[in-house]
């Protein structure tokens, strides 16, 4: 029998992240100079965040027809409007409460008919994993000709260590399952099975090509949008560092404190930008005008997909998908 006088731990989840945020934002404006930041920010060109508006709606809808090709794998089918429609409603909801991904099981719940919630859960996981990668290929890719480059960056002790532990954790972790899937294969079937739908959903010479281009073509508009707002408000920065360094910036919002990424992003971009050869207020200030980019054209998104009313083909009960 469970005691109701001692409410759930959940409870106290929220309002401790709501002061985590809090703690940070202080920090940070004491920190990186938060006063410069401001002032960067009141002196923005609008245009150059338009710009940034326009590349991210357009990061949304291809993200949207990623979760519609991955879904429709698993045999969960509708129609793009209704992905659409479906992404913005959870992006609103992870721009509005604490982990950011309460909104992504939300999409998850409501697109479980047919198939079930597991099925649904893993489409919009293998999604947002299918996302990461392509943030991870870019981040590579900039790596790759930084080292190759004459002029390419000196990363600085404290950052080429961490990013070369993570490579290597990556790599190994890589091997790991390969071997514990080959080694365990007649002891961890549902591991076995999620795998096999992972590469039938995703990596199979069907679809692979297209969730490359997908995966690559969204992570590229997040860092274009990213390296807009800098240019928003004035910070010059070379575009090969743009695609080193953004992207991990935009891969520490990943980290599950405070409200969708704020604060962890901000300070990132404080300590990476005089990495570029920018302030780090410059970069306090980029990061803080990217959310509010991505907050008004999340809003702007959504707005109009309600405007547009419900879409003709919702969500549908189908028997399709090769599993």
């Amino acid at each position: 029998m469970t005691d109701r006088s001692k409410p759930p731990i959940h409870r106290f989840l929220k309002p401790a992240q709501f002061l985590v945020l809090a703690g940070l934002a202080v920090l940070l404006w004491h920190t990186f100079d938060g006063a410069e930041a401001a002032r960067l920010l009141l002196v923005a060109d609008l245009r150059w965040a338009f710009a940034a508006a326009i590349i991210l709606t357009l990061q949304t809808l291809l993200s949207a027809t990623r979760w519609q090709l991955t879904a429709g794998r698993l045999g969960i089918v509708f129609s793009l409007s209704a992905a659409v429609r479906e992404y913005y409603l959870a992006q609103f909801v992870n721009l509005s409460l604490p982990g950011g991904v309460i909104g992504d099981a939300g999409r998850a719940y409501r697109s479980r008919q047919g198939k079930g919630l597991l099925l649904a859960g893993q489409a919009v996981v293998f999604e947002r994993l299918a996302g990461q990668i392509g943030l991870l290929a870019v981040f590579l890719t900039g790596l790759t000709f930084q080292v190759l480059s004459p002029r390419g960056l000196d990363l600085p002790g404290w950052l080429a260590a961490p990013v070369m532990g993570m490579l290597a954790a990556l790599i190994t972790g890589l091997i790991l399952v390969t071997l514990g899937f080959h080694v365990f294969r007649h002891h961890a079937q549902p591991l076995r099975r999620l795998g096999q739908r992972f590469l039938y959903a995703v990596l199979h010479r069907d679809v692979a090509i297209k969730q490359a281009c997908l995966s690559l073509l969204t992570a590229l508009c997040n860092v274009v949008a990213f390296a807009l707002c800098a240019v928003a408000l004035g910070v010059d920065l070379a575009v090969l560092d743009i695609l080193t360094i953004v992207p991990l910036i935009l891969l520490a919002m990943l980290l599950p404190i405070g409200v969708s990424g704020w604060g962890v992003r901000e300070g990132a971009a404080a300590l990476l930008f005089p990495v570029m050869g920018a302030a780090s207020s410059a970069g306090l200030a980029t990061s803080v005008a990217f959310g509010l980019v991505i907050v008004i054209s999340m809003l702007a998104g959504l707005a109009l997909s309600w405007a547009l009313g419900p879409p003709k083909h919702q969500i549908v009960n189908t028997q399709q998908g090769k599993l």
